[in-house]
């Protein structure tokens, strides 16, 4: 595999994880729980398109 594809699939991986981490806080501080589940979908994708690509 080439590197930049290896780079994206990280990318993808790191930025699902900021997200979890982001309805973790979200969740937290008492916002939406609609707006955590969307993070979480969005997170969940983020997270499966990193471990397809790789």
């Amino acid at each position: 595999m080439s590197m930049p594809s290896n780079f994206l699939a990280v990318a993808m991986v790191f930025l699902g994880l900021f997200l979890v981490g982001g309805v973790v806080s979200t969740l937290k501080q008492g916002h939406s729980k609609a707006f955590a589940g969307v993070l979480g979908v969005l997170a969940a994708m983020a997270i499966a398109a990193g471990v397809l690509w790789w």
